[in-house]
């Protein structure tokens, strides 16, 4: 299988992910639409997964690759059908080139936070065998506000009510993170808009332990990232068989 990535920071990458797509033996081409690499290509690919990001979607007429996008990801989706998984950046990428609207959130969401499935989300298969509570790791301060025609809610919580979607049978977003590793928190700490709003959303005390406060939790986010992987797997299988 050909995986292919949309980055949009390059330590923003598909963290958890990639092992296990190279323990499988599947190809991944990570494009860095950032730094100015072209969209390659796409017939050859079987799934898109499109990462996070310090960009929002109200920056688009700023950021003409942002526009290729969600081009690409509307072509991909609804004129191709074929599997799609975005998470941060790439769930609120997939709302808004879907006809949906991203809106800043009034508070950033940062660092742990359960997410609750909703009636949709227990019955949906990317998220079969998880936990209807489940912890993810938050960073983002904007969110979907309008949602696109015929999408469905699978996951929320107080903080952000669509935490996860999905779009037909094939097109799933995540707001949260569970990709992340042992590294993400300091990566991330590094980027000046995410360290502002970790600022923002935990003070600067909360703020400095993060990494500390998220470590005790990777083996559990790993797991749910590999269950995760193996549910698109095989929707991505059964889709083949059709």
């Amino acid at each position: 299988m050909n995986i292919l990535v949309f980055q949009h920071l390059d330590v923003e990458h598909p963290g958890a992910f990639r092992d296990f797509w190279t323990e499988a033996g599947h190809g991944w081409h990570a494009v860095e639409l950032d730094a100015g690499d072209p969209i390659p290509d796409m017939a050859p690919f079987d799934l898109l997964v499109a990462m996070g990001g310090p960009q929002d979607l109200w920056q688009k007429d700023e950021l003409p690759w942002m526009r290729a996008e969600l081009d690409a990801i509307r072509t991909w989706v609804v004129d191709w059908g074929r599997p799609y998984l975005g998470i941060c950046l790439g769930h609120q990428l997939l709302a808004e080139a879907l006809g949906g609207k991203v809106v800043p959130m009034t508070h950033p969401e940062v660092g742990l936070a359960d997410v609750i499935r909703t009636a949709e989300g227990v019955a949906d298969p990317l998220l079969a065998g998880l936990p209807r509570r489940m912890q993810s790791f938050q960073w983002h301060g904007a969110e979907i506000g309008t949602l696109p025609e015929g999408a469905v809610v699978l996951a929320s919580n107080a903080a952000c009510p669509t935490q996860a979607i999905r779009w037909g049978r094939h097109a799933w977003g995540l707001q949260y993170h569970v990709e992340i590793t042992e590294t993400t928190v300091a990566d991330w700490q590094a980027i000046p808009e995410y360290a502002a709003s970790l600022r923002a959303a935990l003070g600067p005390e909360r703020a400095g332990g993060l990494g500390a406060e998220v470590a005790p939790h990777l083996g559990a986010f790993r797991a749910t990232a590999r269950q995760l992987n193996d549910n698109i797997l095989s929707v991505l299988a059964a889709t083949s068989r059709e």
